[in-house]
C-alpha cells in the first residue's frame, strides 16, 4: 500500500511548527482493499478511512470536477488510477500541496516548499475558483501565518476578487462562514482575517456589519487610528493576545462597535449612542450565521456595556451593581471577567495605546467579587420574597463601595 503524509503535517513542518493531525493519502487502492486490510470506513462524501492501529485518516487519492454551484458542488473520482499529482492538484494552496514519502523525501509538484520559504500564500490551479470557501480559507490562514511573515500571492488575491463578483459567496451556508470566522478570530492575527476579505471585497458579501465599518471616522484624539475598521482589527488583535485562542472573546472584540456604522454624516466623528445602535445589526449577524448563544449573549453585554467598563470609576456602587445584574453577572459569573477583557481590547486596540494600562478591568473584577461575596445567611432573619432580593442588593452595594471606596 503506497501512503504518503500529505497537507498540514508537512506544511507545519516545513515552517518549523508543532504539527497537528496527520492525514494521509492512499494512492492504486479501492474501498474494497482498504476495508479488507482492516481500514474502518468514515467518509460520507469522498472515501476517508481510520487506520485500525492509529485511528490517523486515510484518504484515497481522488481528483473532483465541479458540478453545481457553492462548495458543494462536486463529482469525486477517487480511481485506482488516480495518482499523487493529480490529487494535489485539487488542494486549495501550494503550501497545503506537498506529500511526504516514507522516507522523508517530498514530493512538490506545485512549489509549495519554496512558497513556504518566500512566505508566499498562492493558489495552486484555476480549479481554486471551484470552491468559495477558498476566499474564506486563504483568510483564515492568513489570521494564522501572518505573524510568520505570510502574504497572499497578488494573482490568488485577484483570483479571489473575481470569485466574490462571481456571487458564488453567497452560496456559503451560515455553518461553514461560522466555523472560519471562529478559527481566525482564534488565531493570533485575526486582523489579517478581516483585512484579506475586505481587499478583496469578500467582508461585505460575509460580514456586511463589520465591512461598513471601513472609512467611518472616530475622533482621534481617542482613536489615534481615526478609521473604525482599523480600530475593529486591532481590538480583535488584542483580544488574541489578552485570551489567546478565546473565540468567544474574540467574537465579542469583533462585534462591539457595530453601531458605529450607523452614525449619521453631520454628528461624526463622534459616535453618540453607538453602543445602543450596535445591538440591531449585531442580532441580525447573529440570525444569518447562527452564531452560538453563549456567543451572542457576551457579545450583545459588551456592546452594551463596554461604554460603562470604561468610565468604571465614575459609576456609584449602586450603578455598579446593577451593570453586573445586567450581565447576569451573579448567576454567570464568568461573564464579568470576559467583559473586562473584551473592554481592556477596545481600549488598547487603539495606535499607539496597545501598551497603556486599563485599571477599570481590575476594579470590575473586584467590585464582582464584592458584591458575590454577599450571602442570604448574613441577612436580617425574618424576610421572605422580594423582600430578600432587595436586601440582598442593598448588602451587595455596602459591599462593593466598602471594598472600592465609591459613594453608595
Amino acid at each position: 500500500m503506497k501512503t504518503f503524509l500529505v497537507g498540514g503535517a508537512v506544511r507545519d513542518r516545513l515552517l518549523g511548527l508543532e504539527p497537528g493531525d496527520r492525514d494521509w493519502v492512499v494512492v492504486g487502492e479501492t474501498q474494497a482493499s482498504m476495508e479488507a486490510a482492516g481500514f474502518k470506513p468514515v467518509g460520507w462524501d469522498f472515501p476517508v478511512f481510520l487506520h485500525p492501529d492509529s485511528g490517523e485518516e486515510y484518504a484515497l487519492a481522488r481528483t473532483e470536477r465541479k458540478s453545481g454551484r457553492g462548495y458543494r458542488g462536486f463529482v469525486v473520482d477517487a480511481d485506482p488510477s488516480v495518482t499523487l499529482e493529480q490529487d494535489l492538484s485539487r488542494r486549495d494552496f501550494t503550501i497545503n500541496a506537498i506529500a511526504q514519502e516514507a522516507d522523508g523525501g517530498l514530493v512538490d509538484p506545485f512549489g509549495g516548499a519554496r512558497d513556504i520559504e518566500a512566505r508566499v500564500l498562492r493558489h495552486v490551479g484555476d480549479a481554486f475558483v471551484e470552491d468559495p470557501l477558498r476566499v474564506l480559507r486563504a483568510a483564515r490562514f492568513m489570521a494564522r501565518f501572518a505573524t510568520l511573515g505570510f502574504r497572499v500571492a497578488d494573482e490568488t488575491m485577484a483570483l479571489m476578487g473575481t470569485m466574490v463578483e462571481s456571487g458564488e459567496l453567497a452560496e456559503l451556508v451560515p455553518e461553514r462562514v461560522w466555523q472560519e470566522l471562529r478559527r481566525a478570530i482564534a488565531s493570533e492575527r485575526p486582523s489579517a482575517f478581516l483585512r484579506t476579505l475586505h481587499d478583496c471585497g469578500a467582508l461585505a458579501v460575509v460580514l456586511p456589519e463589520v465591512d461598513a465599518l471601513y472609512g467611518v471616522p472616530q475622533r482621534a484624539e481617542y482613536h489615534p487610528e481615526v478609521d473604525t475598521g482599523v480600530h475593529v482589527e486591532l481590538v480583535c488583535d488584542m483580544a488574541a493576545k489578552l485570551a489567546p485562542g478565546d473565540d468567544l472573546i474574540g467574537f465579542a472584540a469583533l462585534t462591539h462597535d457595530l453601531g458605529k456604522a450607523l452614525t449619521p454624516d453631520d454628528v461624526l466623528p463622534k459616535h453618540i449612542g453607538h453602543e445602543q445602535a450596535g445591538v440591531a445589526p449585531l442580532r441580525k449577524l447573529c440570525e444569518r450565521l447562527k452564531i452560538p448563544t453563549g456567543h451572542r449573549q457576551l457579545a450583545e453585554i459588551a456592546c452594551r456595556e463596554h461604554l460603562n467598563v470604561h468610565r468604571f470609576d465614575e459609576l456609584r456602587a449602586s450603578t455598579a451593581v446593577k451593570l453586573i445584574e445586567r450581565c447576569d453577572g451573579f448567576r454567570k459569573p464568568e461573564r464579568i471577567g470576559q467583559l473586562a477583557t473584551v473592554c481592556e481590547a477596545d481600549k488598547r486596540g487603539r495606535a499607539g495605546l496597545q501598551d497603556q494600562p486599563y485599571p477599570q478591568a481590575d476594579a470590575l473584577r473586584a467590585a464582582h467579587a464584592a458584591a458575590r461575596a454577599v450571602r442570604a445567611v448574613d441577612l436580617p432573619a425574618g424576610l421572605e420574597g422580594p423582600a430578600i432580593g432587595e436586601a440582598m442588593r442593598k448588602a451587595r452595594i455596602v459591599a462593593v463601595a466598602a471594598a472600592t471606596g465609591k459613594k453608595l
